[in-house]
């Protein structure tokens, strides 16, 4: 029989299937539904009937109601609506979107929004959690206690891990509490936990997250931290933790972010640390004696707050309590953590690599005003030096005070002009310091020679006036000025070609050739008693050509949308110094060399698995490489991939990084790191180590060797259910 009709009957079947929606959303975490269901209802059963005067509802015999985003089955469905109560027998089985409800017997009052589920099942999708229970009883709007129960985020009926125990409660979007419990590996119990708390939501909300247990043989021995995060508000949340290392102390951290409003937000952290741990060592010629415990500290600020007319202020505070810092705190090290190259992500905007190799560390503070054609910027820029003893004679620069007048028209001539001025404050503890004013303007003449080709000659000026402040007795003037002339052109034009390359990927490629010549005249400018905070700016006379070649990428993606991809970036450029080829090469000096090193910058991308780039310098002169950089990825659509580095600068680095997966199933892979400084012959790092996944886990176990330490490390990962590490 199939009900579509009648006013009261089918009211009563509306508020049955809602109630039972409701009960199923609610059990799911997902928006409780509040009215009732939209759209058709249709009842199919063997039999349906109303008794008007107890009003009962009753449907039995293969009953399956369907409804607007999903379906109810069982043996018999029951409306009490006198006692406000809904029950549903045999094989009840209720779908809900992608939340699942089973059970023998479900039954619900509506307005106590309470009830019972014998011998249920529940899946939530959006955690992916299966929840069964001899009895599940719902106490309130979001609140279950489970019987005999087990909980899972595994597909299947045999799942490869479970949580089961005597009792459990379960606050939706909140947490578990699992009592007398244990933990199972497919069929075979492997932990007894008495009492568990494991985190069962979706949405933020304060609470203890996985605490993380780690060995490190020679740095910190035992390491564990606990951390608590906390949701303050919409708009601001923290994570607060608490570390012990064996051999350094109780370790306190403090993250905070916030997101106020669309054009400001922020991250604050902070920790501190009483190290009881005494070091000798002498590394980069510095040396430190630590036979009594100091107190470690670091912080981190980085704010912006834009508004809509073109006012931002961004803040990049960094400091430390000293140059080791990074080298002690190498491991699980927040500034490594959520370093970020480009900073395009709001609060993982670390722009510095905080390990042992960072020789300096600055702090800015900068406010910059917009407009159409100028900027105004006020900048606050402190510097810590790692590479020397004490800080005093490093140079500061507080304020620096920037107004920039971009290439406008000059009233209705053909010239266009450009301008900066600005004002800088040095100062410093040891050394010269006083205060800088500066004003170049520069006028342009865009010549279009022909269609294609654009010269342009400019002349500029640049006027420098300072005033010391220090009171040192050296030959060097207490004020004075410097002014520099600089004229030029530039000539270049762009060469371009479309080729049908008639793959079913790639539809057509660009090339296009881009060369440029650069003419400079800087005469000898008078700055033999200028101070050494103000920049040397040297005489010059040369050319510089450039060749840039491009191939552009027509792709289309199999939904069939256009896309564009860079497949080539290749350029070219070397300066020649007019001034050194007229100069005399009588003896005994030198033979000239006119020629400046070649500069060469490649980005190479022929499919989108394949990606080198180089930046390298040569030296024409001396016939070698002073610079030579290269970074190449290979990757599949398997999981395997190689990323390998080289660096070199002549005399100062050269090292090879190297990084491979090895997709050996679709589950397991190989994994390998290497660090070698060929420099100084050593390995930096080298770690080994194997990843295996499945759907509701993962298992990594690594062996990391560094010059200073041998870590190993053992991590398992639940899904739905955090993760924990071993060192």
């Amino acid at each position: 029989m199939i009900f579509r009709g009648g006013p009261r009957g089918r009211g009563a079947v509306c508020a049955a299937v809602g109630l039972l929606l409701w009960l199923a959303a609610a059990s799911a975490g997902a928006d409780i539904v509040r009215e009732l269901p939209a759209g058709p209802v249709t009842i199919e059963a063997d039999r349906l009937a109303y008794e008007e005067e107890r009003d009962i509802f009753s449907a039995a015999g293969k009953v399956l109601i369907t409804f607007t985003g999903g379906l109810l089955k069982a043996d018999a469905v029951t409306l009490y609506r006198g006692r406000n109560e809904a029950l549903a027998e045999g094989n009840v089985y209720l779908l809900s979107d992608r939340d699942v409800l089973e059970g023998e017997r479900v039954a619900f009052n509506f307005v106590t929004k309470t009830g019972t589920v014998d011998k249920g099942r529940m899946f939530i999708a959006r955690n992916h959690f299966y929840v069964n229970g001899q009895k599940i009883e719902k106490r309130g709007e979001d609140l279950y206690r489970l019987e005999d129960a087990t909980v899972t985020t595994c597909d299947g009926d045999t799942p490869d891990w479970r949580l089961a125990g005597k009792e459990l409660e379960l606050t939706v979007d909140g947490y578990g509490r699992l009592k007398e419990g244990k933990f199972f590996a497919r069929t075979v119990p492997v932990l007894y936990v008495p009492y568990l708390l494991f985190p069962a939501k979706t949405t933020r909300q304060s609470g203890l997250l996985m605490p993380r247990l780690s060995y490190s043989r020679d740095k910190n021995g035992l390491d564990a931290e606990l951390p608590l995060y906390w949701a303050v508000s919409e708009s601001v949340d923290a994570t607060l933790s608490l570390r012990y290392l064996e051999k350094r102390g109780f370790k306190e951290g403090l993250e905070v972010r916030y997101f106020p409003s669309p054009g400001t937000f922020g991250t604050f952290y902070a920790d501190y640390l009483n190290d009881r741990k005494h070091v000798t060592e002498t590394l980069g010629g510095i040396g430190r004696d630590w036979q009594a415990d100091r107190n470690r500290w670091s912080y981190y600020l980085n704010h912006e707050t834009a508004t809509a007319d073109g006012l931002t202020l961004r803040t990049d505070i960094r400091r430390v309590s000293d140059p080791w810092y990074f080298r002690d705190f190498s491991s699980f090290n927040y500034y490594l953590d959520h370093y970020s190259e480009r900073g395009d992500e709001r609060f993982q905007r670390v722009s510095f690599r905080g390990d042992e190799s960072l020789g300096s560390l600055d702090s800015t503070v900068r406010l910059t005003k917009d407009w159409s054609l100028l900027n105004l910027t006020a900048l606050v820029r402190a510097t810590d030096d790692f590479t020397v003893p004490s800080n005093d004679a490093t140079l500061q620069k507080y304020p620096e005070v920037v107004l920039t007048g971009f290439r406008r028209p000059l009233a209705a001539t053909p010239l266009q002009l450009a301008f900066g001025a600005g004002y800088d404050h040095f100062y410093r503890r040891e050394g010269q310091r006083g205060h800088l004013w500066e004003v170049g303007p520069t006028l342009y003449l865009p010549l279009g020679i022909g269609p294609a080709v654009q010269l342009t000659p400019q002349a500029g000026f640049r006027e420098s006036v300072w005033e010391r402040s220090d009171s040192g007795t050296d030959a060097g003037d207490r004020r004075g000025s410097r002014e520099v002339f600089q004229l030029g052109a530039s000539l270049s034009t762009e060469l371009q070609r479309v080729y049908d390359a008639g793959g079913a990927a790639v539809e057509k490629v660009r090339h296009g050739v881009k060369p440029e010549l650069t003419y400079t005249f800087i005469p000898e400018a008078s700055q033999d008693n200028a101070p050494d905070f103000l920049a040397r700016i040297p005489a010059r006379h040369s050319l510089t050509y450039g060749l840039t070649n491009t191939l552009l990428a027509r792709e289309r993606e199999k939904d069939g949308r256009v896309t564009y991809r860079e497949m080539m970036r290749l350029k070219l450029a070397q300066t020649y110094d007019i001034r050194e080829a007229r100069r005399d090469a009588a003896a005994p000096q030198p033979a000239t060399r006119p020629f400046g090193d070649v500069i060469l910058e490649l980005d190479l991308s022929p499919y989108r698995q394949v990606a080198l780039s180089a930046r390298n310098i040569y030296g024409v002169n001396s016939g070698d490489w002073k610079q030579a950089n290269y970074d190449l990825t290979l990757s599949d659509g398997r999981g395997d991939s190689v990323a390998a580095g080289y660096r070199y600068t002549r005399d100062i680095l050269e090292e090879v990084n190297l990084s491979l997966i090895a997709s050996v199933t679709s589950g397991l892979d190989a994994l390998y790191v290497l660090r070698h400084n060929k420099r100084e012959g050593r390995t930096v790092e080298a770690t080994y180590g194997i990843r295996y996944r499945r759907q509701c886990w993962n298992f990594e176990l690594a062996v990391s060797d560094r010059q200073d330490d041998r870590t190993f490390m053992v991590y398992l990962s639940l899904l739905g259910m955090g993760g924990g590490a071993g060192r």
